[in-house]
């Protein structure tokens, strides 16, 4: 009897142990898993915010532009009046 308790005692203390590597190493991967997400999300952070840089950049020049086109159409004569 003592031996079966024992073995028995022996089975659920390894396929504990088992039980805590096989948790630990799913952990780790989900920690990886996140880590990669993370970097993935801020590559393209930056990229939306180079895109919205430029885009930025081309409205200032168009607003520009048409700050001179209205410059050039403004009635000073008051002719349209």
């Amino acid at each position: 009897m003592r031996a079966l308790a024992v073995v028995t005692g022996g089975l659920l203390l390894v396929g504990g142990t088992v039980l805590l590597v096989v948790a630990d190493q799913q952990r780790v991967a989900a920690l990886d898993e996140a880590r990669a997400a993370v970097v993935q999300a801020e590559e393209q952070l930056d990229a939306t915010r180079a895109e919205n840089y430029r885009l930025a950049e081309r409205l200032t020049a168009l607003r520009a532009t048409i700050a001179e086109q209205d410059a050039q159409l403004e009635d000073t004569t008051g002719f349209l009046e």
